[in-house]
């Protein structure tokens, strides 16, 4: 949806100088629900930054300054996320605001209400090769749900309040999303001689409490027919899906960023344990139950495409991951109808999966415990492999955890052992999966949540991001703790299809070059650039040591591995779970 406010010349209204333009507009975003604008410098919004500056110093809003416009965009991207309320980025015009594009596509697929204010010339310079100034009016496109392009001089107020009703999800029928305000402004640009900031009122700290939460459902009707049904809970599925399952006696199958991978149904390395339960087997799954977006595994890629096994998705309000009529699972708005297709456990269902993935996640433990071939063990522990360093990061962080796309969300699937409750808030950027912006995301979430975090990621993507670390001067710097895979590369390729081609070497060294990306950059003299605190560990002792330390202010935590036996490790790894699921099953 895109918008052109009507000019003063059409209105008849005396046109308001730039300030004056950017002081209504500030004002609309404040009383519309805005408490952070993460400002990328430039002087185009120069008026804006005038308004925000003096709204600040009045302490009704934060500000972050942040130079590069890519991670500016992600820092208001995770202020989002972590408060729940829109977060603004000010951009000034031209390639300014193309580099939010990343951000905002991530926004879009994943609703998050982030609120583009573009600054742009006005009219008379379109279209005559004016400095920095090109067609920014429905530059996202599709992305955003709704663009408005304010002629110089106009009251911004009404554009504003329908940008933040459709950011919020006012809208019927339309998920929370980005949406841009395109102001232009005309000269001069800077406040009138006589203005200044008001008189410093203090800061004032916005918080929204936000805390790993858990739900409890009375029982399932004993009316209701017995099912091998199993509940699903993809990214964002929430603690509904915990509470649904244990409330129907199913087996919960959780991704870490559904925020429903705890509870006594949880089921730890589920994509491995499925093949037990495959349409060959004793007691093959009748049913499935989808809450939230499933994003990680192949293995449930194929249930769900599964035409013999019928599946509904709980959908109560409008998604932005799907188009309708695209999903092959029946929508249901409300739990009682969800509960009727879904059924109630036995006890022996219930019992055979917890067994299952009790052997499994064992299976899975003594595997990471064990020596590396390629080392012969080490020194002071096991080798701190991928799955070994995401069982360690999910078993320590509290507070709240982020988990960058690839193999660091994938590590933590496989071998994060769920927890009677809930330890912490779990963030991923899984509206795309991209590896962009990671640090500047996970940064917002720190700043919005205003409590501990930890973010991991690997090594590419950290490097993705490094300028995330740079802060604006002056500002708060967040208690995280960044913890990096160091694997001098992108490993999850090898895990893919395109291992096999590499083990063949019909390829020489192309897939090592162009997939795996290898580098040597020195983590420790980055971290050491941008003031961070930084460790370097390489076993799971020394790892387990590190993260056992308070997070307080910003560390790296640099994890050094070798990625070239983690094919491997991973075939071991199905292998043993295979066996001990297999003979727990047999025994029943």
């Amino acid at each position: 949806m895109s918008a052109g406010e009507p000019g003063p010349e059409e209105l008849g209204a005396e046109e308001l100088s730039a300030v004056d333009a950017a002081r209504i507009a500030v004002a609309a975003l404040l009383l519309e629900g805005v408490r952070y604008v993460v400002v990328a410098p430039g002087s185009r919004s120069a008026p804006m930054a005038y308004a925000l500056a003096e709204a600040e110093a009045a302490g009704r809003v934060e500000l972050l300054v942040r130079i590069d416009e890519r991670d500016a965009g992600f820092t208001a991207l995770g202020l989002a996320l972590a408060t729940g309320a829109p977060a603004a980025v000010l951009t000034t015009s031209g390639t300014a605001v193309g580099n939010l594009l990343p951000a905002v596509m991530e926004a879009n697929h994943a609703a998050v209400p982030l609120v583009v204010v573009s600054a742009d010339r006005p009219v008379e310079l379109r279209g005559t090769g004016a400095n920095q100034t090109t067609v920014q009016l429905d530059l996202f496109g599709e992305h955003v749900r709704f663009a408005a392009d304010v002629p110089a001089g106009s009251d911004p107020q009404r554009a504003v309040e329908t940008a933040l009703s459709a950011a919020t999800g006012a809208f019927e029928d339309t998920p929370p999303g980005p949406v841009q305000l395109n102001l232009a402004f005309r000269d001069p640009l800077v406040p009138a001689p006589g203005d200044g900031l008001p008189a410093e009122s203090g800061r004032r700290v916005y918080r929204t409490p936000r805390g790993p939460l858990a739900l409890d459902f009375p029982p399932a009707a004993p009316g209701l027919p017995e099912r091998r049904t199993v509940v699903l809970a993809g990214h964002d599925a929430g603690p509904v899906a915990e509470a649904f399952a244990r409330a129907h006696g199913l087996p919960l199958l959780a991704e870490p960023s559904s925020n429903a991978r705890f509870g006594p149904n949880a089921v730890g390395p589920y994509r491995i344990v499925l093949d037990a339960f495959g349409p060959e087997s004793a007691q093959p799954i009748e049913r499935v139950v989808l809450f939230g977006r499933p994003t990680l595994s192949r293995p449930v890629s194929a249930l769900l495409a599964r035409a013999d096994v019928p599946s509904a998705l709980y959908q109560p309000v409008p998604v932005a991951w799907y188009e309708p009529g695209r999903r092959t699972e029946l929508p249901l708005n409300n739990l009682a109808d969800l509960a009727e297709f879904a059924g109630r456990g036995s006890a022996a269902w219930l019992d055979a999966w917890l067994l299952a993935g009790a052997a499994a996640q064992h299976a899975v433990d003594q595997v990471l415990a064990g020596p590396d071939p390629l080392t012969d063990g080490a020194a002071g522990g096991a080798p701190a492999t991928g799955p070994a360093v995401g069982a360690l990061v999910w078993k320590h962080t509290r507070g709240q955890l982020v988990l960058g796309s690839s193999n660091g969300i994938r590590d933590v699937d496989l071998a994060g052992a769920p927890a009677a409750e809930p330890a912490a808030v779990v963030f991923a950027n899984r509206g795309l999966s991209g590896i962009d912006g990671t640090l500047a995301t996970a940064t917002g979430i720190a700043l919005g949540g205003r409590q501990e975090t930890t973010v991991l990621l690997g090594d590419v993507t950290f490097l993705h991001d490094a300028g995330g670390l740079l802060l604006g001067a002056g500002e708060e710097e967040p208690d995280l703790r960044i913890v990096v895979l160091n694997d001098a590369g992108g490993a999850i390729f090898g895990l893919l299809e395109h291992g096999a081609v590499e083990a063949t070497g019909r390829y020489g060294t192309a897939v090592e070059r162009l997939f795996g990306t290898p580098h040597s950059v020195d983590i420790a003299a980055l971290a050491a650039a941008y003031g961070v605190v930084h460790r370097s560990v390489s076993t799971t002792a020394e790892l387990d040591a590190a993260l056992s330390v308070p997070v307080a202010g910003r560390s790296i935590i640099e994890v050094r591995t070798d990625r070239r036996g983690l094919r491997d490790l991973h075939g071991r790894i199905r292998a043993a779970v295979g066996t001990a699921v297999a003979g727990v099953l047999a025994a029943e």
